[in-house]
C-alpha cells in the first residue's frame, strides 16, 4: 500500500511539471503571438500613416496645380506693330514680357517667362529655358528652316508641316513648319516658324514643360497679317 503511494507521488509530480511545462509553453507561445501581432500592427499602422502622407501630398499637388492653371487666365494679349504684320496672340499672365523691337534685322526678339524674365544673355552651360521667345526676322524663311536640317538627319528633331489654328483657310498664308525635339543645344521644346510678309516669323518654347501652354494658348491664338 505504501508503494502505491510512492508510486501515486511520482506520478502526481510529473504531472505538475508537465502542466507546469505546457502552461510556460503556452505562456510563450501567447506572447510569441502577441509580439508578432504587435509588430504587425507598428507596421502597419506606419504603412497607413505613409499612405495617408503619400494621399495628402498628392493631393495638395493637384491643388497646387489647379490653382498655378487658375492663376494664368484671364491671359495677356501680345500685339505686334501693323508695320510688321500685326501678330497677335495670348499667353498666360502669370508671365512676364521683356520685347525689344530696336533691330532691323530681328524687328521683333522677345523673352516670356513666368514672374519675372531672367537674364537673355545666353549662357552655353547652363541655358536658361525661355517659357516663349518671339522672333520675327529679316532672313529668308527657307535659309532659317535649313539650320535645322542637321538636328534633323541625327533624328534629334521631327518636321511637320504647320497653320495656326486661326490662320487656316485665310488668304495668301504659307504653310509653315513644326518642329519638335531638341530645338536648340541642351534645349527641347517646340517651335513654329512661317512667313509673315516678306520676313520670317519664328515662335517657340525652350522646355517641355510649357509645352501645353505654348500649345492650347499661344499657338491657338496666334494670328498675323500675311
Amino acid at each position: 500500500m505504501k508503494k502505491y503511494n510512492q508510486d501515486g507521488g511520482v506520478m502526481a509530480l510529473l504531472l505538475n511539471i508537465i502542466l507546469v511545462l505546457a502552461l510556460i509553453g503556452a505562456g510563450a507561445f501567447a506572447w510569441s503571438l502577441y509580439q508578432q501581432n504587435q509588430d504587425y500592427k507598428t507596421k502597419f499602422d506606419a504603412k497607413v500613416q505613409e499612405e495617408v502622407a503619400k494621399a495628402k501630398a498628392a493631393q495638395q499637388t493637384e491643388l497646387n496645380q489647379k490653382f498655378a492653371e487658375r492663376e494664368k487666365s484671364p491671359n495677356k494679349t501680345f500685339k505686334g506693330s501693323a508695320t510688321y504684320g500685326s501678330i497677335q496672340f495670348k499667353y498666360p499672365k502669370t508671365w512676364s514680357a521683356y520685347v525689344d523691337q530696336s533691330s532691323s534685322n530681328s524687328p521683333i526678339n522677345g523673352y516670356f517667362f513666368p514672374d519675372v524674365v531672367p537674364s537673355t544673355t545666353r549662357s552655353t552651360q547652363s541655358p536658361t529655358a525661355f517659357a516663349l521667345r518671339l522672333e520675327l526676322l529679316d532672313t529668308d524663311y527657307d535659309q532659317v528652316v535649313k539650320q535645322f536640317d542637321s538636328l534633323i538627319t541625327q533624328g534629334n528633331l521631327k518636321a511637320s508641316a504647320y497653320v495656326p489654328p486661326q490662320m487656316k483657310g485665310k488668304h495668301d498664308v504659307q504653310t509653315g513648319i513644326k518642329f519638335d525635339g531638341q530645338i536648340e543645344q541642351n534645349l527641347n521644346g517646340s517651335m513654329v516658324i512661317i512667313k509673315v510678309r516678306d520676313k520670317t516669323l519664328k515662335i517657340y518654347t525652350e522646355s517641355n514643360k510649357y509645352l501645353d501652354d505654348f500649345n492650347n494658348t499661344v499657338l491657338k491664338t496666334l494670328t498675323f497679317s500675311p
